[in-house]
């Protein structure tokens, strides 16, 4: 019984000890309060030898969380959250998989080289109700690392750093691959959320390598180049080079490229910016969307042929040859529309920097991707190498494509019919998009098996060797009309030039008819007299 009253005793004592402090420190100066709070952490530490570091969710960016403890974050949900007692489950933002973290004021342990690390996550609550526009002040969440003092160097230099990158790689193990667009740069608004430069839906295009109708050696070529590139940070960083790499696909259309980039990016894990050249006004907001872009990502612009006018200078240049040119000649000259604004378009340099110039190094690890249809129609300066540093050419189906399509879309790899389809394929130029459309199955109602799909893409490649036969016989038809119509028409000048030399040499032999029969010798006489 007095044991009881002993401790009741103490409690009340604590109980009044703790609503007297909270009384003193609410009339206390908050710098006296300050003081008193480092005294009582210095004589902890005398006491303690452990040491305490925070990580705060929200840094000097109030608008975003802090990459530190969304790594830190990422982390303890991977190698430490087993060994916790309370848990929290979450489908973070961007990510393709349900992450289960510590929950707020729990704890774990983690051992590193042989030291042991307590983490603690907690939060802390704001005293009044205030809405704020910082949303790092209205519940601040922390992780507390703490370990012994004589492990200080190696949590800080070692611990720390592995933690981040380790942090990272789970993150992007998580994530949902996106696929970005550029907006119009009227609808920009960095304080609202969807209103940034890009816009992005989940990637989820299926192609990889596997299932991609092409050469399998082309392919181990590709898919080399791409480990080479994934894995080459520390040489890049080497020889004094931007961690980026250019790839030129060019070709027909229906060859696959747009599969290739998908390909590129499931291989690698990569987001896909896909650049809207047209929507672009200068050079500025290139620049702008590029420093925008993330790393582990690829930034294509297809059809760039047709995307924007890159040689506009040096048309320019010409027209102004062929203006002095005319002016030389006192030709009339028609009156034109003055010329656009330089500012509102891309130019041809403002191109270049983007994919090779000083900012091209903001970032790292990114992948520029240029599609087109006519190789011959682009400016060398935008394609030689170290901006488009392998050029692969999308061609038309070959045999041991079509081999990749039939066990695809067939699940076979031989058949009695392949002879044939291979002697085809050298004779004839057809896209592997048409030729999976060959061999795709028809509704359940007018489902074909393997025989009438390889039957019907015979039959198509006969009927595509008759038209091409027949568009070269009609092309070689008119290139011979052509050849007979100049052939003629250079004859009639010829003897245009010929009748009018005649007729030249009979005047001049009149006149020396007329110079020796003496009348024209008489006739200047009779002027000089009058």
């Amino acid at each position: 019984m007095a044991g009881m009253d002993k401790w009741t005793g103490f409690g009340s004592a604590l109980a009044s000890f703790l609503f007297l402090w909270s009384m003193v420190q609410n009339h206390l100066p908050v710098a006296f309060r300050h003081r008193l709070s480092t005294w009582a952490n210095k004589l902890a530490s005398f006491f303690s030898p452990y040491l305490h570091i925070t990580i705060s969710e929200y840094g000097a960016e109030r608008f975003s969380r802090s990459d530190l403890f969304l790594a830190v974050e990422a982390y303890l949900s991977d190698a430490c959250a087993r060994r916790a007692r309370r848990l929290k489950a979450e489908l973070g933002k961007d990510s393709k998989n349900l992450q289960v973290s510590v929950d707020d004021n729990d704890e774990v342990t983690d051992t590193f080289k042989g030291a042991t690390i307590w983490w603690y996550a907690a939060k802390k609550l704001p005293r009044s109700q205030v809405i704020s526009f910082y949303p790092g002040q209205d519940e601040r969440r922390f992780y507390q690392v703490v370990f012994h003092r004589r492990h200080r160097d190696l949590v800080v230099g070692s611990y720390l750093p592995y933690v981040l990158e380790e942090g990272r790689a789970v993150t992007v193990r998580n994530r949902q691959r996106r696929l970005f667009t550029n907006n119009p740069s009227s609808s920009w608004n960095p304080y609202r959320s969807g209103n940034g430069v890009w816009s992005h839906v989940p990637f989820e295009h299926p192609a990889t390598f596997d299932t991609l109708a092409m050469d399998p050696d082309d392919k181990e070529a590709i898919v080399d180049d791409l480990e080479a590139f994934r894995e080459a940070k520390d040489y890049y960083a080497k020889v004094g080079k931007a961690w980026k790499r250019g790839y030129l696909l060019h070709g027909p259309p229906g060859t696959g490229k747009s599969t290739m980039i998908a390909s590129m990016a499931n291989f690698l894990d990569y987001d896909v910016y896909d650049l809207e050249l047209t929507a672009v006004k200068n050079n500025t907001e290139l620049r702008k969307l590029f420093i925008e872009t993330t790393g582990k990502s690829i930034i294509v612009i297809e059809d760039i042929d047709c995307s924007v006018d890159l040689t506009g200078k040096r048309k320019d240049k010409k027209a102004q040859k062929k203006k002095s040119e005319d002016e030389a000649d006192g030709k009339p000259m028609l009156p034109v529309e003055p010329d656009k604004d330089d500012g509102t378009k891309v130019t041809l340099s403002g191109l270049l920097n983007f994919i090779d110039g000083l900012w091209s190094a903001c970032g790292g690890e990114r992948i520029i991707i240029f599609t087109t249809n006519h190789k011959d129609k682009l400016d060398p300066a935008l394609i030689r190498r170290g901006r488009m540093d392998k050029h692969i050419e999308m061609s038309y189906c070959s045999f041991e494509a079509f081999k990749v399509l039939a066990s695809n879309y067939l699940d076979i790899t031989e058949h009695e019919l392949f002879g044939e389809i291979r002697r085809l394929l050298e004779e004839t130029d057809m896209s592997p998009a048409d030729v999976a459309e060959n061999l795709m199955p028809m509704s359940k109602k007018k489902k074909r098996d393997n025989n009438a799909c390889l039957a019907g893409l015979v039959e198509a490649l006969k009927k595509a060797k008759e038209e091409a036969a027949a568009a070269k016989a009609k092309e070689e038809a008119e290139a011979k009309e052509k050849a007979e119509a100049e052939a003629k028409e250079a004859k009639e000048k010829e003897a245009e030039a010929k009748k009018g030399q005649g007729n030249r040499d009979t005047t001049s032999e009149s006149t020396e008819g007329k110079m020796s029969n003496g009348e024209i010798k008489g006739s200047e006489q009779v002027a000089s007299d009058n």
